[in-house]
């Protein structure tokens, strides 16, 4: 059986590691010599793949690099993000990005668990089975760009951050499949009462049924592997951060109004617009922590207000502390009105 970790390239020197960001940037992806092999999450692909087999499955998804983590319609394999290929990558992903998926071996793990549900489902063409269609829902259904989540539903186990699995029903297979392949986890009491656990029990019964059969679509097949890309990291920056950004209008002034003022009576208060950026990354760490939103989005959300201040000429009316409070309150609203707006964007 072939190494389901592939070899993307020979591996390279890495000189551009030591490139500052703008001439990284100019760099096409295919030129970087990027391999899978030695790197963390080999080692973390690598203990799924253990955790199959105690699960008594043969079946074993092969993994190669690309823009980011996917599995394509109809092949048993997993695209990983070519920026956890080596850590220079890794911290441009961050800088950029503000968050690089995967990172930790904890969310790590869990994104190689939910992309090998939809591996498997196509592996074993689950999603054509009348009883998955009945439990999930039909695979087929168009993928929104959008999806508003309800945080409070017991029908979706929770997995991945921004409650994935409410976003569509090949989704929540792949999550309730992960939640049932974690190691240690004691579902069937965690998930009590819940009407999410029938799905997970539908699983555990249909893992049962596959265990030592061989899966009946072997494709090798790689989608946009990343020794074939050739547009540079800035190109592909420049098109991530517009699929990412919110593209909210302006309706913070009466919000904000209430937080700071424009009275000249405050004019020797330190300015709001200058007050949020100094607090910035803290206050978005702890609403993304809250939220479950992504990073990016809220300091977009963030951005956005301070705009606005600048704009507006606002400026601090009540003691510093007390205005963190209320202004981690206010950023903790407006994301949770852009998720429940129904423009919680589609990520994996």
């Amino acid at each position: 059986m072939p190494d389901p970790i592939e070899e993307n390239q020979p591996a390279a020197q890495n000189s551009w590691a030591e490139f500052a960001d703008e001439s990284l940037m100019a760099m096409r992806l295919c030129d970087l010599g990027l391999s899978l092999s030695g790197t963390p999450v080999e080692g973390h692909i690598r203990q799924v793949l253990t955790e199959l087999r105690s699960r008594g499955l043969k079946f074993r998804p092969h993994f190669w690099l690309s823009t980011e983590w996917f599995t394509p319609d109809g092949v048993p394999g997993i695209a990983v993000p070519f920026y956890l290929a080596h850590p220079r990558l890794t911290e441009l992903e961050r800088k950029i990005m503000l968050l690089a998926e995967g990172e930790s071996a904890e969310s790590c793990l869990k994104i190689i668990r939910h992309e090998v549900g939809h591996a498997i489902d196509n592996g074993y063409r689950l999603h054509k089975r009348r009883d998955y269609r009945k439990v999930f829902g039909s695979w087929s259904k168009s993928y929104p760009e959008f999806y508003q989540p309800k945080p409070h539903s017991r029908r979706y186990v929770f997995h991945i951050e921004d409650w994935y699995a409410q976003s569509h029903p090949a989704e929540d297979f792949a999550e309730t499949f992960a939640v049932w392949l974690t190691p240690g986890m004691d579902w069937e009491r965690k998930y009590c009462n819940w009407p999410a656990l029938k799905k997970l029990r539908y699983v555990d019964a249909l893992m049962k049924e596959l265990a030592g059969q061989p899966p009946t679509v072997r494709s090798r097949r790689r989608t946009e592997p990343v020794e074939k890309l050739t547009l540079t990291l800035q190109a592909h920056y420049d098109a991530k951060r517009r699929r990412y950004g919110t593209d909210l209008p302006d309706f913070f002034d009466r919000d904000l109004r209430k937080l700071f003022s424009d009275s000249p009576e405050y004019a020797s208060n330190e300015s709001a617009a200058r007050f949020l950026q100094r607090m910035r990354r803290q206050t978005r760490r702890i609403v993304a922590r809250w939220t479950d939103a992504y990073q990016y989005t809220i300091d977009q959300v963030l951005k956005q207000m301070i705009d606005r201040c600048r704009k507006l000429n606002l400026r601090l009316t009540r003691t510093q502390p007390h205005t963190e409070i209320e202004a981690t309150v206010l950023l903790t609203v407006k994301t949770m009105n852009y998720i429940h707006d129904g423009r919680h964007r589609m990520m994996l």
